[in-house]
């Protein structure tokens, strides 16, 4: 397993995770709760893929986003993109920028 996957799976684990408004706008929309992603992160088993991001507010020069595609303990595919944060030299936790059903 992916280096980066595990890192964001002991975020997610240790309940280090947050959600953007987007994030939760679309959750509501698809019916979603923060446990159907938690639970899609981490039967994750591999990362779908990393994109370098493009936001005028990123804090860093580089930031890379991680999609990740996995099922819920249901069986529902949900969609997830989100970046790991770091304060003061230190990876905090894991912030999803998008969390929907997967098409």
């Amino acid at each position: 397993m992916n280096d980066t996957l595990v890192r964001i799976k002991r975020a997610v684990l240790s309940g280090r995770y947050m959600f953007s408004e987007k994030a939760r706008l679309e959750m509501e929309a698809d019916g979603l709760t923060e446990l159907d992603e938690a639970e899609s992160i981490l039967n994750a088993v591999a990362i779908y893929k990393k994109i370098r991001s493009r936001s005028p507010f990123r804090k860093q020069r580089k930031e890379y986003l991680y999609v990740i595609q996995s099922t819920n303990l249901d069986g529902l595919v949900i969609y997830s993109k989100g970046k790991l944060v770091r304060e003061a030299g230190n990876e905090t936790y894991y912030f999803l920028i998008s969390s929907k059903r997967s098409i």
